[in-house]
């Protein structure tokens, strides 16, 4: 347990951070299944508007620095290609 009224404070910090991300990182899990669901039905338009809604969360958490910027450049480019695969 922290014993000095910095270390206290550093561990309230942590765990409304640790909260917040936790919140921030089920979001973008869940944009990203949506997307995938809606491709696996065959549906281009639904799948089109999911990846457009999660285009957004997922650019956030970059910026948030929750995930790498390449990270998130590759789960945009394989998404975006299997919704042009959809034809």
């Amino acid at each position: 347990m922290a014993n000095t009224a910095q270390a206290k404070k550093r561990a309230r910090q942590a765990v409304k951070r640790r909260t917040r991300n936790v919140a921030k990182r089920s979001e973008f899990r869940t944009a990203l299944k949506n997307t995938v669901y809606a491709i696996d039905a065959g549906d281009k338009e639904s799948a089109a508007s999911a990846f457009k809604s999660a285009v957004p969360i997922i650019d956030s958490l970059v910026s948030k620095g929750l995930i790498h910027k390449n990270k998130a450049a590759r789960h945009k480019s394989r998404l975006n290609a299997k919704i042009k695969a959809l034809g």
